[in-house]
Formats: structure tokens, C-alpha cells, sequence
């Protein structure tokens, strides 16, 4: 192996190596990643204690909400059925520490991604675990959900 071989190929690991640290903590940090943890912080506590019209105030009109288990729902008020139906009293979300990432969308607002579990009040083995993609839309300074994905719903891991 020639020298300059010997020399570049270390050089082009440490670069390449560098470069998802640097994404991933900026992803992580900035006052972009504390506006949309908080407002993950707000959609989740109205979430978890049925608090309806918080939820439904910080979710547009035409939601689209994708679910890898029951499909796609459209709109507002399906989505605060479900929400009614189906989590109200029956389950509880917390974000999985260090899983929060958020970019920005230029000229609408950001993409927030991470990892979520649920859990079930008096099934105490009886937790899930998913992904999740929530696009947040910022129209003059008011911040709403208009697309979410939660997708490989699984038990969470012991």
C-alpha cells in the first residue's frame, strides 16, 4: 500500500465518522427542538388525560393521521373519536428518552421523529412500543400537527 493510501484512508473514516454525530445533535438541540418538544410534551399530556379540546386545538382540520395497525384517518374529528374511543382511560404515552429528533421544513414548519411507548394503567406488563413521524405546520406562530405516522407497533423491549 502507497503512503498517500496509508494516510487518506484513516483521514476519510474520522470524517465520515464525524458527520452523523454532527446531524444527530443538531437534530437534537436549538431552540427548533425545544419549541417541538414542548408542543410533543402538550399534544401528549392532553393525550393521556382525555383533554379533547386541548388535543383537537393543536391538530388541523384536515389531519392525516397513518397508523400501521387500522390504516389511515382523515380529518380532525375521526381522529378525536379514536382518540375518545379508544385511549381514553385505556392507555398512556411516554417519549423514549434520547429517541426525539426535529428538523426543519423550510416555509412550514418541522418534522418531528422518535419513539414512543404506550402503557396500559393496571396491565403493568401489557407495554408497546412504536416509531413515529409527526409533520407540525407553523401558520403565523400557532403550531399544529397536520400529518403523523405511527408505524412498527411492537411490545416494548424488557
Amino acid at each position: 500500500m502507497d503512503l498517500k493510501r496509508l494516510l487518506c484512508a484513516p483521514l476519510a473514516t474520522l470524517v465520515l465518522a464525524g458527520l452523523p454525530l454532527r446531524a444527530q445533535s443538531k437534530a437534537q438541540s436549538g431552540d427548533l427542538f425545544e419549541k417541538v418538544r414542548s408542543l410533543d410534551t402538550q399534544l401528549f399530556d392532553a393525550y393521556n388525560h382525555c383533554d379533547l379540546k386541548t388535543l383537537g386545538a393543536m391538530v388541523s382540520d384536515d389531519l392525516e393521521f397513518y397508523h400501521d395497525k387500522t390504516g389511515l384517518a382523515v380529518g380532525k374529528e375521526p381522529f378525536i373519536a379514536a382518540i375518545r374511543e379508544n385511549i381514553c382511560g385505556k392507555v398512556e404515552r411516554t417519549l423514549v428518552p434520547g429517541t426525539l429528533e426535529v428538523y426543519p421544513i423550510a416555509g412550514y414548519g418541522a418534522v418531528e421523529i422518535g419513539v414512543h411507548r404506550f402503557h396500559h394503567p393496571g396491565q403493568p406488563d401489557n407495554v408497546g412500543e412504536a416509531k413515529f413521524i409527526t409533520l407540525w405546520q407553523n401558520k403565523d406562530g400557532v403550531w399544529k400537527v397536520t400529518r403523523a405516522i405511527s408505524y412498527d407497533h411492537e411490545p416494548a423491549p424488557k
